[in-house]
């Protein structure tokens, strides 16, 4: 039997020249496309979903951490997240927990999509929905346009610069750049919200789960859960992992979509069968699982657990952060944080967390940073960029910069960085990270 098919050669229609490309309409793709277009670029998105957000609105995960330093008494975090909260609170579609400065953001992910589509309209961006990137276009060594998939047939779209904003680093790869793909992964989640939850005290929910977990085919494994700004009957929960799996894969992803959710229904029937009184109803799945980790870029410069933990000062500095080191074990069940002020904390469900520190002494670190070294791939083209879960940094500083309100802050800066090495015909190698660092700042963003 024969293993390959060769598809026809065709001429595919060129669909538009832009200044900027971004491929990948997470809130971090949509903010580097944003701040690109606010500083006047043209500017296409490419996003395979329905609509912008991805695991803050696809996932459901509905937690935006703190803007502050981990004392609160310096705000490190501005632009676009920012302001979306600061929008989403005309409509009550966000709350920060506790009302504190170091208090985290619960958020309604179903008015942020709307107030995503309103940025990307008052941006005037060309958006391509349900469109799938395929494949590079190069011509004389340089990257020119990108082929992608969409309901009407395969377009071309030509840019000067092209920012990765895919989480899996799906275009960088296609051209070379070098990657690592770690052998224990941190594993994705299928997250829900559920109606009913609220009824019942998150011990007993422990309980249950750990006391009729094997019934139920699940792992003792680790969860977390919350609530929905001004929804008090429907939660948000996150209880559970698919482990083991390369979520770069198509099969292995394939698998993690149909495990996900056969586990969330698993845990409900917990519910259902040993508190019948519960009822607990399935309101929404995330219509993509929350992937934690796969492909890591090689960049300019790799963020180590050091930097973070010590927070490590960067003359070239675009993002600023307090979330912990948290890692979430594959080869062992549960989760470990390490937090700024030196402790460390292991837990899994239903057994007391193991208390330590880290750190022999009794300082602490404020806050941490990320450089724009980060963001430019090892590659030999020059008007490529990197953002979002896939720039380079080890295991530990992945587990820290790896949450949203971080990773926003990449986009922007991969948005306003492309938009500079234009308006200065340079590569994104060579642009002035000092001009970089102010007009970031002149844009609402913080730079420490």
């Amino acid at each position: 039997m024969i293993k390959y098919l060769k598809e026809p050669a065709k001429n595919v229609p060129i669909d538009g020249v832009f200044d900027i490309c971004v491929v990948g309409g997470s809130c971090t793709g949509l903010f580097a496309a944003v701040r690109a277009a606010r500083l006047g670029a043209k500017v296409a998105i490419i996003e395979k979903q329905n609509c912008f957000g991805g695991v803050a609105t696809n996932g459901l995960v509905n937690v935006w951490h703190s803007l502050y330093d981990i004392k609160g008494e310096k705000q490190i975090i501005g632009g676009l997240t920012y302001e979306v909260i600061e929008r989403l609170k005309k409509r009550k579609a966000v709350e920060n927990i506790g009302g504190k400065k170091t208090g985290n953001f619960i958020l309604n992910t179903e008015e942020l999509k709307i107030e995503l589509d309103e940025l990307a309209k008052e941006a005037d961006l060309k958006v391509y929905f349900h469109a799938f990137f395929v494949a590079p276009y190069i011509e004389d060594g340089k990257l020119k346009a990108i082929f992608i998939e969409t309901k009407s047939g395969r377009k071309a779209i030509m840019a000067r610069m092209f920012i990765d904003a895919t989480g899996d680093g799906d275009l960088c790869t296609s051209i070379g750049v070098p990657y690592t793909l770690p052998d224990k992964k941190q594993p994705p989640t299928t997250c829900a919200k559920i109606y009913g939850l609220h009824k019942l005290d998150r011990n007993e929910f422990t309980d249950l789960i750990v006391k009729h977990h094997e019934e139920f085919q699940l792992e003792k494994d680790w969860g977390w859960g919350g609530r929905i700004p001004d929804l008090s009957e429907i939660t948000f929960h996150a209880e559970t992992h698919v482990f083991n799996v390369n979520c770069t894969e198509a099969d292995d992803l394939t698998f993690s979509e149909i495990e996900g959710r056969r586990q969330v229904r698993a845990y409900m029937d917990i519910i259902r069968r040993y508190r019948p009184d519960i009822n607990p109803v399935l309101v929404s799945l995330s219509s993509y699982i929350g992937i934690r980790e796969t492909r890591h870029l090689s960049c300019a410069y790799r963020l180590t657990e050091e930097d973070i933990l010590y927070g490590k000062r960067f003359d070239d500095a675009i993002a600023n952060g307090t979330y912990p080191v948290d890692i979430h074990h594959e080869d062992k069940k549960g989760i470990t944080f390490k937090r700024l002020d030196g402790s460390q904390e292991y837990s899994v469900r239903g057994e007391p967390s193991v208390i330590s520190r880290w750190r022999d002494d009794d300082g602490y670190t404020p806050f941490y940073q990320i450089p724009y070294r980060c963001l430019i791939p090892n590659t030999s083209f020059d008007n490529v960029l990197a953002c979002g879960r896939m720039i380079d940094a080890d295991k530990g500083a992945y587990g820290a910069i790896r949450v949203m309100v971080n990773l926003n802050q990449t986009g922007e800066a991969a948005g306003v960085a492309a938009f500079l090495a234009i308006k200065d015909n340079l590569s994104v190698k060579n642009i002035s990270t000092e001009k970089l660092r102010n007009t970031l700042k002149e844009g609402g963003s913080i730079i420490i």
